[in-house]
């Protein structure tokens, strides 16, 4: 059973509709007992940094989730803001992450080699395939996901980035740490990309 942890914060309905078309069950977790049955873990998020934060330390799920994840080692994937909260901290706010992957997320503001761009990073951007994880497989040789981002995880160790995108420079969009996975594009807007990635990761 694929649990989409709903603590406020997210278009859960997209990802449910989503995996409806795949034929794959899933089912929202308002609470640490609609967890307990929980195969695999989708952590969602929209909007500011602190406030993702805040809600998801109010809704009593952390313990559970940090118990899941860390101590039973279930597949997670934070996606969009959702990928941004596995970090230590963010430049957005004061809040500390979850530090589940290292790293700290970064405004392309404060990137001179993006600082001049249209912000947010909206729209349909190619990925830049860094490994060939069971995520990516069945993937075409071009794949291209939606974005809509103004800041960017910075992965503490190169060897957790799976792939990266490029909006002035090239940073990273998708990370991979073990059974712990984020990806800051949007698979539930992103057509047969998505789909096929959010498959993947059912069958982690």
């Amino acid at each position: 059973m694929i649990r989409i942890v709903d603590y406020g914060v997210g278009n859960i309905q997209a990802f449910m509709n989503m995996f409806k078309r795949l034929g794959i069950l899933a089912e929202r977790a308002h609470s640490a007992v609609n967890l307990q049955d929980a195969t695999h873990l989708i952590l969602p998020g929209v909007g500011a940094f602190d406030h993702a934060m805040e809600m998801f330390n109010k809704s009593g799920m952390r313990p559970a989730l940090e118990e899941l994840v860390l101590g039973k080692k279930l597949p997670v994937l934070g996606i969009c803001v959702g990928m941004q909260m596995l970090a230590g901290r963010s430049d957005e706010g004061k809040l500390q992450g979850l530090n589940w992957i290292p790293g700290q997320v970064r405004s392309f503001a404060s990137n001179p080699q993006a600082a001049s761009l249209p912000m947010p990073h909206m729209g349909w951007n190619d990925l830049i395939v860094k490994s060939e994880g069971h995520l990516f497989k069945n993937f075409e040789s071009s794949p291209r996901f939606y974005f809509l981002h103004s800041y960017y995880f910075e992965c503490d160790n190169p060897s957790h980035v799976a792939a990266s995108a490029r909006y002035g420079f090239d940073f990273d969009c998708i990370i991979s740490s073990g059974n712990i996975h984020g990806v800051q594009c949007h698979p539930e807007k992103s057509h047969r990309f998505g789909a096929q990635l959010l498959k993947n990761f059912s069958e982690l």
